[in-house]
């Protein structure tokens, strides 16, 4: 089935045409500053250049309408060349916040929709900006459809002893504040391609997996489950990332308010936008930007570095204990796929717990399934491309397939 995966953002959306079945991407773009004055659309056909070109984007809508024209072109040229790029057959969306309404994807309706509204409070930047992306969508194909994808949903089998907080429980029944963890459908596909690419059946399998990007998380994953993750009720919490300072001692939220003579949200602010690499170094929050400068004798970059790859690797030795031993450990994400330095900082002085890597191998393992680990690590460690747009087309698909089997569709 050919899938359009939609994920929208508060000023951007991207697409990707995908068949479900072949696993193959056929084409896919992105529009850039939504509501400027001018936005950037980019758009690509497999195996080609992406084209760039500034367009007029008020909305999601018009941001969708331009790579729709774009698709269009691609489909017209490419059934011209003889290579069609096929009928879009339903719609895929990310998004972010399911709350606990939603432990797997769902075919988008009045109620979903209105669930999706419930959680604006949860994921106030992710999910008004996703609705706005189905609603965009409906206009467009209102006959295909249309299937929302949620970060938080691998993560609803997380136990209570991993997704409460110590806090009055009055907190979480009446307001459901909890742990939910974030990333899913990409933890969801590297725990399983890593156990598979280790050996392991992933239905009795032990992974823990590290998403390293601008956003990072780390999951623990057992018999392909979501046992405990970084993130929490909010994308703020666990690992050190781009501009989001992770684990944090509250009170020091309270102390920043009236140090900074700041309100608490400009300490919110400072928290997600200007803390995490960025605020370490001062100078970054992209890590080939940190390591260049590091390898140039920058000490706050290096430092950067340091307390990024100190706080994941106290997140392995976490899992592995709430796993009981790992068999996998997997790098996913921008950073942890093309960063061979971090992946060795991170490993280095684990041997003691099984984890031993290849510095050759693991140099050699930039953006490609590569397994570093040595043949002595008890623990296989592998590098795995992510593809959560791939986890969205294929949810799309059987949910849409199902809808067209039932005798009540």
């Amino acid at each position: 089935m050919i899938v359009l995966v939609v994920n929208a953002g508060s000023s951007s959306l991207k697409m990707d045409l995908i068949d479900s079945e072949s696993e193959a991407t056929l084409a896919g773009g992105m529009v850039e500053r939504i509501g400027a004055v001018t936005s950037l659309a980019r758009f690509a056909v497999a195996g080609e250049k992406p084209r760039k070109k500034a367009v007029e984007a008020p909305d999601h809508g018009a941001a969708l309408d331009v790579l729709l024209g774009a698709l269009k072109d691609a489909q017209k040229a490419g059934e011209e060349a003889g290579v069609p790029l096929g009928p879009i057959e339903a719609v895929g969306h990310r998004v972010v916040h399911g709350g606990e309404a939603f432990s797997e994807a769902a075919r988008i309706d009045d109620e979903v929709k209105e669930a999706i509204r419930d959680a604006f409070d949860l994921a106030p930047l992710h999910n008004p900006a996703n609705l706005r992306g189905i609603e965009a969508a409906e206009s467009l194909f209102p006959d295909l459809p249309q299937v929302a994808v949620f970060d938080t949903a691998f993560h609803q089998t997380l136990p209570p002893e991993a997704y409460l907080y110590a806090l009055p429980n009055r907190l979480y029944r009446r307001h459901k504040i909890r742990r939910y963890g974030f990333h899913g459908p990409s933890h969801r596909y590297v725990s399983r391609r890593a156990a598979e690419l280790a050996g392991v059946p992933p239905e009795a399998s032990r992974v823990i997996t590290l998403h390293l990007g601008n956003g990072c998380s780390a999951c623990a994953v057992r018999d392909g489950h979501s046992v405990d993750t970084s993130m929490g009720a909010t994308p703020l919490e666990g690992l050190v990332m781009g501009t989001r300072c992770g684990d944090l001692d509250p009170s020091l939220v309270f102390e920043l308010v009236e140090l900074e003579d700041a309100s608490l949200s400009e300490i919110h602010a400072m928290l997600n936008r200007y803390s995490g690499l960025l605020g370490l170094s001062g100078y970054a929050a992209d890590m080939r930007d940190l390591l260049a400068e590091a390898a140039s004798g920058d000490r706050r970059c290096q430092q950067a570095i340091d307390v990024f790859c100190h706080r994941a690797k106290s997140y392995v030795g976490r899992y592995m204990a709430v796993l009981g031993g790992c068999d996998v450990l997997a790098f996913t994400a921008g950073i942890g796929t093309f960063a061979a330095p971090i992946r060795e900082q991170i490993c280095a002085g684990l041997e003691g717990l099984g984890i031993e890597i290849s510095p050759e191998a693991n140099a050699d393992a930039s953006g490609k399934e590569a397994r570093i680990s040595t043949d002595e690590s008890r623990t296989q460690v592998w590098v795995v491309p992510t593809n959560e747009e791939l986890v969205i087309a294929q949810d799309a698909a059987r949910l849409a397939t199902a809808a067209q089997q039932s005798p009540y569709a």
